[in-house]
């Protein structure tokens, strides 16, 4: 199994309740749609000596599904759709469990 962590920072003037929802919907609401995604979790209430303001915390059964998602429209239309035009800092860390 491979884990695929990403940390986001918003861009100023973006709402990170309303926003935070949105995405969490959104992202992981992609269980069960794309092959090989085994969890998302979505975690917008953070604690205030956070650095980032959202991160995802995600599962898939191999590298190859991890890239195949990368790839899959449904993922896309979250990121392009909601995601990136919301955020302006992205850390990933990906690694094998």
């Amino acid at each position: 199994m491979v884990k695929h962590m990403i940390i986001w920072k918003y861009k100023d003037g973006v709402d990170p309740a309303e926003t935070g929802k949105k995405i969490k919907a959104a992202l992981e609401g992609l269980v069960g749609k794309i092959d090989g995604l085994i969890k998302m979790e979505i975690v917008i209430d953070k604690l205030s000596s956070s650095s980032g303001d959202l991160m995802m915390d995600s599962t898939f059964e191999s590298e190859a599904a991890l890239m195949a998602y990368q790839s899959h429209p449904l993922h896309l239309e979250a990121a392009n759709g909601l995601v990136r035009p919301n955020v302006d800092v992205r850390l990933s860390l990906d690694y094998e469990v």
